[in-house]
């Protein structure tokens, strides 16, 4: 192992950030649960009692995410990965929409899933899907039906991603928590994680979350905002390799 003084930085970004993109968000109140209740287009018994009206509620999504942009939030921390480097960057996010890879984040840990992943329910090889389909529900070439590989409510997270989203929390030197409310476990308890083993947090919410406590610092703006400030604040305490510990 080398002596060389090197530093980990990981963040996890929730709703708060796509919504700046014109992603709408499930829990607003003009969220993505509107018309249809949490049972009927986000169980795995909502999909088994009405597969179409599942896949026609997930193609309105996609269709909205082929629209939206990355913003200054995602730029920002796709910038902040470049610098300090991928193997000292950790970036988890609750968003299924992609935006963090089309602003050029490498490695991104989804915790529930992407809207551009499908799998079959009977075969269950998974593969991803950029476009929009053409029928509904669509088909796998074995037969099955294909299902969004979205993580549905009484899912389990993908336990890979989870550990490795846990690994960088337990690793880390500094946390960045970006618009996420701070409720929806086990995702909140990496921040807690991280604070447990040392790592100061940072959190950019417009508003006070339950993770507000443990934050060394808070902005509270949203990402596309202050990303570019935090970012340069993350290189500049990164530069000060006496505050680092090894690895």
């Amino acid at each position: 192992m080398s002596n060389e003084k090197r530093y980990r930085i990981a963040c996890l970004t929730g709703a708060g950030i796509s919504a700046e993109s014109g992603i709408a968000t499930f829990r607003g109140m003009n969220g993505m649960w509107e018309n249809h209740s949490i049972e009927e287009v986000a169980t795995p018994g909502g999909f088994a009692r009405n597969p179409l009206l599942v896949w026609k509620f997930y193609e309105a999504r996609r269709r909205q995410a082929l629209t939206c942009q990355p913003n200054k939030g995602h730029i920002g921390l796709a910038k902040l990965q470049q610098v300090v480097g991928e193997e000292n960057f950790c970036l988890t996010t609750q968003n299924v929409d992609g935006l963090h890879q089309k602003a050029g984040t490498k490695n991104v840990l989804e915790l529930h899933g992407s809207l551009w992943r499908v799998r079959c329910v009977k075969c269950g090889q998974e593969r991803e899907e950029r476009g929009l389909f053409d029928e509904l529900p669509p088909k796998c070439p074995c037969g099955g039906m294909l299902r969004p590989a979205i993580v549905w409510f009484g899912e389990m997270l993908p336990g890979e991603i989870f550990e490795s989203a846990g690994r960088a929390a337990t690793e880390c030197d500094l946390y960045i928590v970006v618009g996420t409310s701070g409720v929806v476990e086990p995702a909140a308890s990496l921040a807690r994680v991280a604070a447990d083993r040392g790592a100061r947090v940072w959190e950019v919410n417009p508003d006070e979350t339950p993770l507000t406590r443990m934050c060394e610092r808070s902005w509270r703006k949203p990402a596309g905002e202050v990303m570019g400030e935090v970012a340069e604040e993350a290189v500049k305490r990164a530069a000060m390799k006496s505050e680092w510990r090894l690895i």
